[in-house]
């Protein structure tokens, strides 16, 4: 499938500085953007100034983790507002993410990510010998957990269209578990979207009126979203982790499978079109489904996260500020550490996923970044592509284009279905 790179028009993510003298200095968006390998990056500054001025420009390239590849200055006479000053040619850089740092006379102004064949990106499984045989076994408890499925109707809420229930469930180890969920007043089957949460979020509220042609539901897991007053665990990220057996994502995933339960066992759904999409620690659920369950047609995660902790810790402030304290305080060692987390690692569920999967991302992303996003995208062997916002962070959820694309994406597979 055909790669799409879309340069959107929305939150800038370099922010000029304005000095004293009325310069402005930022960078110039022309390396805010994927590159092919071998290509010459050139990188490049805009200026405004009121005035002629003598400026000493500083270009610094790190890769991913920081290290400094290269540091250049420049010293430029600036005579009106000008783009693409002082040009600094980069070649031979490898495939992966990298950021540039500009500095006028010596203080930072502006700051940006680009990337080089994103495809190229290298990071292979490395889940223990008993990975498989560890899900195996989670589903096998899961399955043994009767779901005691209840539905309330939101009066309120419902329309003509669809209606909207809240709904609870037992889940691993017990674990009641909510959402909501919505489903076509009309008779017949229907396309059903699992929903899943980004860390710490409160649940959305669906409009029942919107995409009124298919069943939804948004699932809370435990701990998080509509379950947040009864949350146990504490922060989610660190709970139980000494051991895979006891760490919050093995009950989590799971939630995600148990999700899939329920939304097959509706009647109006089609069993054969449940999609899935979720942003972030949503899209880590989005995929650890589709690893974990066969049933999902499609998925369209965003920025997910949970994918390569041991290049995550060196690239991320969060969650390795969360992580590597709390290990320490409980005495686990940090190689154990990562040992119990590659349990939960995408880039080790990726290559059981059979559905095809469109990813979106943002260049700029430091929360979840890209490497790590391609971490688990690139160990996929199903059908796939990915959208780039170059200037989007952590945010691409609130991009329409994203959103369009998903239901194109969704499209297609239905009328493939329908035209079998």
């Amino acid at each position: 499938m055909k790669h799409l790179l879309l340069t959107i028009a929305a939150i800038v993510c370099s922010v000029s500085q304005l000095y004293a003298d009325g310069a402005q200095v930022r960078l110039s968006d022309s390396s805010c953007r994927l590159f092919e390998q071998g290509e010459t990056i050139t990188i490049s500054a805009d200026v405004t100034v009121e005035q002629p001025e003598r400026l000493n420009l500083t270009y610094v390239v790190r890769d991913d983790v920081g290290n400094e590849l290269e540091r250049r200055t420049r010293r430029v006479k600036v005579t009106s507002s000008v783009e693409g000053v002082a040009p600094l040619r980069v070649k031979g850089l490898d495939a992966g993410f990298y950021s540039v740092e500009l500095l006028c006379e010596g203080e930072k102004v502006d700051f940006h990510k680009f990337g080089i064949d994103p495809d190229a990106v290298v990071s292979l499984p490395d889940g223990e010998a008993d990975f498989d045989e560890f899900w195996a076994a989670a589903r096998r408890e899961l399955d043994a957990v009767e779901p005691c499925y209840t539905l309330t109707e939101c009066e309120e809420r419902s329309t003509s269209r669809r209606r909207f229930y809240y709904v609870e469930m037992q889940s691993l180890g017990g674990e009641k578990i909510s959402g909501y969920y919505l489903e076509p007043v009309a008779e017949g089957k229907f396309p059903a979207l699992i929903c899943y949460l980004g860390y710490g979020s409160d649940q959305w509220i669906p409009d029942a009126d919107a995409t009124a042609e298919r069943v939804e539901f948004y699932l809370s897991h435990r701990g998080q979203g509509l379950n947040k007053p009864t949350n146990k665990y504490g922060d989610w990220i660190v709970s139980g982790m000494e051991s895979e057996h006891t760490y919050y994502y093995k009950g989590a995933y799971m939630d995600a499978v148990r999700a899939i339960d329920f939304v097959a066992s509706r009647d109006k759904v089609n069993a054969d079109l449940i999609f899935a999409e979720g942003g972030s620690q949503g899209g880590a659920l989005t995929l650890a489904a589709c690893a974990l369950d066969d049933r999902i047609a499609a998925a369209a995660p965003f920025v997910p996260f949970m994918s390569d902790f041991p290049d995550y810790m060196n690239m991320a402030v969060w969650p390795a500020n969360a992580l590597k304290p709390a290990a320490e305080q409980r005495g686990i060692a940090y190689e154990e550490m990562l040992r119990v987390l590659s349990y939960f690692d995408i880039k080790n569920l990726a290559p059981n996923i059979k559905c095809p999967i469109l990813m979106g991302f943002g260049l700029q992303d430091e929360v979840c970044p890209p490497h790590t996003n391609f971490a688990g995208y690139n160990n996929l062997a199903v059908p796939k592509r990915w959208v780039v916002f170059p200037k989007r962070g952590h945010d691409v959820h609130n991009e329409s284009e994203w959103y369009r694309l998903r239901e194109e994406f969704f499209a297609e597979i239905i009328h493939k279905y329908n035209n079998q």
